[in-house]
């Protein structure tokens, strides 16, 4: 039996709403948050893309004050400073973010900058200078996330941001990030109807992401009975959806268990400001710092390997994955990961991705480096090398 260890479980997200055509409770819910009127930020392919917007902006009705379609996957703070300006010129209440993290990143760090009055070079600067920008005291225009994709960075109080040359302050790109718990979606939705629209490619390299959530949640250190709960169902829900996603699908049922599966997955991996994630995600870290590859794509890759290596030296409570992905050892859940990453249609070795293998090493490296290995389980003291020799695996 593993009984559970004690425990303190601090999380408070927003209000839920899931399931097919629920986007058209958008204006239903804003009235009873007391919000008046919601600024649409999305990218420009979601923006451009009426099946998707349509519904957003009709389910808001009367307090739809308009829509910024200016977010990028580069998520810059000259985006942030863009999405502030059309918040004011609307006068809207709220950021409702809609499509993937970025354009919820991008809404987060606007509530930022529209309640702190910096200048976006002064921002910038401050980004450069201490790896995120101040959070004033006080209240922050509230944030609302209709998600599109799967990798689950909706239901979080962090967000990534970047600045560069356009800034105006900077002559190279710095990254870094935000935290609060001011930052977490007060409402979120999700709508299966609107993942239809998201093409096949995008969709599975973020299920990836956003699977792996679940999967490092039952070995990290700091694993709850509540994670737990959370993981274990996420699993069952992701491990026949997902390989389903490979090639697309607009089949609902299909698409309902795997947003269900990764929303439980991303509820259960925050803990106020803490995190379940760990070795996975720490190497999609590295893999994503020396290269331009997708973190989904990334992970895909080095997953199993890191699974193989991480139960060669610790149990990492292996049952309870197994458990989830309905197998019954450590070497069917490594397998089980590989056949659901398969499935996607990602690829199966870093050598068929943008990292190069001279990359291995500084992606190594970082991984080591990176906070998130803190929550590896007890007894896996890894080393740089070994985690060199997992990226090595991962290659070929």
């Amino acid at each position: 039996m593993d009984t559970p260890s004690p425990f303190r479980f601090d999380y408070h997200p927003g209000t839920i709403r899931f399931g097919a055509g629920t986007v058209d409770t958008l204006a239903e819910e804003l009235t009873t948050q007391g919000i008046d009127s919601a600024l649409v930020c999305c990218g420009e392919s979601v923006g451009a893309t009426p099946e998707v917007r349509d519904p957003v902006e009709a389910g808001l009705g009367d307090r739809h004050a308009g829509t910024f379609a200016g977010t990028s996957a580069r998520k810059t703070l000259s985006e942030a400073a863009a999405a502030r300006d059309r918040f004011r010129e609307t006068d809207a209440d709220a950021f409702l973010a809609l499509g993937g993290g970025s354009a919820l990143d991008v809404a987060k760090a606007a509530a930022v900058l529209t309640a702190s009055e910096q200048s976006l070079s002064d921002a910038a600067r401050a980004l450069a200078d201490t790896g995120t920008i101040p959070i004033p005291d006080g209240d922050l225009p509230p944030l609302l996330a209709v998600p599109t994709t799967l990798a689950g960075a909706d239901l979080s109080q962090m967000a990534g941001i970047t600045a560069g040359p356009e800034s105006g302050a900077l002559d190279e790109r710095v990254a870094g990030g935000l935290s609060d718990r001011r930052l977490m979606p007060i409402g979120l939705w999700y709508d299966p109807e609107l993942f239809v629209h998201t093409p096949a490619g995008i969709l599975a390299a973020s299920a990836m992401n956003g699977f792996d959530k679940a999967v490092e949640t039952t070995y990290a250190a700091n694993a709850t009975a509540v994670t737990d709960a959370t993981a274990i169902h996420a699993l069952r829900l992701c491990r026949e959806s997902l390989p389903e996603l490979g090639g697309g699908t607009d089949d609902i049922d299909v698409l309902s268990d795997a947003v269900a599966g990764i929303m439980l997955a991303q509820y259960g991996i925050s803990n106020g400001g803490e995190s379940t994630l760990s070795l996975i995600h720490a190497f999609g870290h590295g893999l994503t710092a020396v290269s331009s590859v997708q973190q989904g794509a990334a992970h895909g890759a080095v997953a199993p390997h890191a699974l193989s290596y991480l139960f060669s030296a610790v149990d990492g409570r292996r049952d309870l994955l197994a458990e989830g992905l309905g197998v019954d050892s450590a070497d069917g859940a490594v397998e089980a990961v590989a056949e659901i990453r398969d499935g996607l249609g990602l690829p199966s070795r870093l050598a068929d991705t943008a990292v190069e293998e001279s990359a291995l090493d500084r992606a190594a490296e970082i991984t080591y480096e990176d906070g998130l290995m803190a929550n590896a389980p007890p007894g896996l003291d890894a080393t740089e090398t070994e985690l060199r020799d997992v990226l090595e695996a991962a290659w070929d």
